[in-house]
């Protein structure tokens, strides 16, 4: 493949995206692509994106909101999960 911004040779890779859900960032590792050997370009397949775009969605239905509730002397840490909406 080729990269769309310099011409340069794009090699089969895996990276990592970010996308920020509104109340939580959803991080999604080991994302293959296509990275440019010259500019680091990043470039996807479109499998890549529909895969990426389903992920998104299935995490937007599932997210929760963490907060600590209370902090004991033992150093442990309860956690009240709630289900956003």
């Amino acid at each position: 493949m080729v990269c769309m911004e310099c011409g340069a040779k794009a090699e089969k890779g895996y990276t990592s995206c970010v996308t920020d859900l509104g109340n939580c960032l959803l991080i999604v590792r080991n994302v293959s692509c296509y990275k440019c050997t010259e500019c680091n370009e990043i470039i996807y397949t479109v499998e890549d994106i529909n895969r990426f775009e389903q992920i998104t969605e299935q995490a937007k239905q599932f997210t929760q909101e963490i907060s600590i509730t209370r902090i004991c002397s033992t150093k442990t840490v309860e956690f009240c999960f709630s289900k956003s909406t």
